[in-house]
């Protein structure tokens, strides 16, 4: 006998994972430049020199110890780094005890979900959200309560927000720049959000965490800004991943943020570093821990994402797509053009078009299109979402 949901779990392929697949058995048949995958958020521009530069002078210099355990909240030193760049950037005032690093934000948000989850509680996201939070948050016993999206500009419907907010609420998950729409709320969005969960604290006596998930911080584009939202919101916590802004995702490196304005926060941070106990976590990779701090105000050529999306976008908006305008990230979510976007993305694979259906995200009648590709595919799939449109006519 074997636990049920980890069986299930387990057996079951994420949608986007099996059009991956996918795509990689059909390009074995009519060639890979035949093939246009938007499945996978997997970027597309090479880390900065830098940072194997850096790796390379470490392990130069440190060969022989770098390899090592660290202590589990992470290297003092690398944290010091991390907590240094972020005064400088935001003006604050956080400390090497702030910050817990995390194999990535995944595990940031674990820690989060497990430090935070008392019997009974729930936690609020907001449609279209990132798909594993119902599996982090499944993993608590918790509930997770979903706000479906305000599908003109992907805002946030507060009106449903507000019905659905109680005394259970513990905490709400914000991800801006958005996965899988690439919006970014505005700060009249989030000002919003904070006036709501500030007087539902005081309305029902204890602290309603905003959980702020943000490893697309980096990757804004011109027109747009990201705000730092614990200058906005008292009790946030702040989740981030050097895995999009540096390239680097399968080295699985970020960090939880505890700042000490939170309510309890240092029972909040010691539950976060217990957590990483209980997941059996026991530190971050140690040679990345370094790495990413040294180079943490550097990134990867993030200017690609943005000649993507204006090249993708009006040309899309051409053929009567309906997209929400991007301000981040590398993702788009148009509307698909029948209300079944399950069998909308499988008409788009006849046309070797794989793209991610919506309901995954908590939005059906839409589907994800990840452009974190080569320029030249994007231009070169045009002819076969004009295609796929004038199907539909």
């Amino acid at each position: 006998m074997v636990s049920k949901e980890m069986l299930q779990l387990g057996s079951a392929r994420s949608v986007i994972r099996e059009l991956f697949e996918y795509g990689k058995q059909r390009a074995a048949v009519v060639g890979a430049d035949n093939i246009f995958d938007f499945s996978l958020g997997n970027p597309s521009v090479p880390a900065p020199p830098v940072v194997n530069e850096t790796a390379i002078g470490i392990l130069q210099d440190q060969g022989a110890t770098i390899h090592g355990y660290t202590s589990a909240q992470g290297d003092l030193t690398a944290r010091s780094r991390f907590a240094q760049s972020l005064n400088r950037r935001f003006g604050s005032d956080y400390a090497p005890e702030d910050l817990y690093i995390t194999v990535g934000a995944a595990a940031a948000l674990c820690c989060c979900f497990q430090a935070l989850a008392c019997p009974g509680d729930e936690f609020i996201v907001f449609a279209p959200y990132f798909p594993e939070y119902r599996v982090f948050i499944a993993a608590t016993g918790c509930k997770m309560v979903e706000i479906p999206p305000e599908i003109e500009g992907f805002q946030i419907d507060f009106d449903a927000f507000e019905r659905a907010i109680g005394p259970h609420t513990k905490g709400v998950v914000v991800n801006s720049p958005n996965n899988p729409s690439g919006v970014v709320y505005s700060l009249g969005t989030l000002e919003r959000l904070a006036g709501i969960l500030t007087a539902k604290s005081v309305e029902y006596g204890h602290p309603i965490y905003l959980i702020s998930d943000e490893p697309y911080r980096e990757i804004v584009f011109s027109g747009f800004t990201v705000p730092w939202l614990p200058q906005i919101y008292r009790d946030t916590i702040v989740c981030y991943s050097f895995s999009k802004s540096l390239s680097l995702p399968g080295e699985r490196l970020g960090y939880v943020l505890v700042p000490k304005q939170i309510t309890d926060s240092q029972d909040v941070y010691a539950a976060v570093a217990g957590a990483g106990r209980s997941l059996g976590y026991v530190n971050a990779p140690s040679l990345f821990q370094q790495v990413t701090s040294i180079c943490c105000e550097e990134t990867a050529d993030l200017s690609v994402y943005e000649r993507n999306a204006k090249l993708f976008v009006p040309a899309l908006r051409e053929m009567g797509y309906h997209v929400a305008e991007p301000g981040g990230a590398f993702y788009l979510f148009p509307r698909s053009l029948e209300p079944d976007d399950t069998a909308f993305s499988e008409r788009a694979k006849e046309l070797d078009l794989l793209l991610v259906p919506g309901r995954g995200f908590g939005a059906p009648g839409h589907v994800r299109i990840a452009y974190c590709v080569q320029t030249e595919m994007i231009e070169r799939s045009l002819p076969r979402f004009k295609a796929l449109a004038e199907a539909y006519r």
